[in-house]
């Protein structure tokens, strides 16, 4: 799904927030705005992947209630929207894809971020053209409570010195959520009540989400 967002003097800048958001919660929603006020993003862009190459497919939940999901966490936000770019792909999808499609669509006018977390950066090495990647946007690193950036820094920085300087830290104490912590609940019983939108946490009853 393409769509235009509303430019700001002829400029914009966004971010693109991956993720299976299997579900979305807090943690990914405190990161996006958080991401968004620091390096002022106009719009961040929620993009459930569709079929990532580093997951297996069949532990995913549908992307179509992925998406859904996340479309319910986003809705209130007015600088949040969300992508139907990669779940509506029947191919792999790669980072680099997505970002040259925005790249393309907004031409010179863009400056693009991509957000993830500072763990995944550690492995941005093995992704798909992750050259062009770094020459083509920037990464917001959103690190979890004790993960320090000089770690990332003394695996990466002497290696691979031109990756460092392409990305920023964010610290967000809520990332300490996970979805997996999530999924286990319910599927254990226990409440997910504020750990995800409300509106997010009924859609997961009412489909009868992540129960075993």
């Amino acid at each position: 799904m393409s769509f235009l967002l509303p430019k700001n003097d002829g400029k914009l800048t966004i971010g693109i927030m991956g993720g299976t958001f299997d579900p979305i919660h807090i943690g990914h929603l405190v990161t996006a705005e958080e991401a968004r006020q620091q390096f002022k993003l106009d719009y961040v862009i929620f993009m459930p992947t569709g079929n990532p190459p580093h997951k297996d497919k069949s532990q995913i939940t549908d992307a179509e209630h992925r998406y859904l999901m996340t479309l319910l966490a986003v809705v209130d936000n007015p600088y949040f929207t969300v992508s139907r770019m990669e779940i509506d792909s029947k191919d792999t999808t790669y980072t680099i894809d997505t970002v040259r499609h925005f790249m393309k669509l907004y031409d010179s006018k863009l400056t693009l971020y991509f957000i993830t977390g500072a763990d995944a950066i550690l492995d941005i090495t093995t992704w798909k053209d992750y050259e062009i990647l770094l020459k083509s946007c920037e990464f917001i690193a959103a690190s979890r409570p004790g993960y320090s950036f000089s770690k990332l820094k003394a695996i990466m920085g002497n290696t691979f010195p031109e990756i460092i300087k392409r990305i920023h830290l964010l610290e967000i104490p809520a990332m300490a959520i996970s979805s997996t912590f999530l999924r286990r609940r319910v599927a254990e019983g226990k409440t997910i009540r504020y750990l995800t939108p409300e509106t997010v946490e009924q859609y997961i009853y009412k489909n009868r989400l992540y129960v075993k």
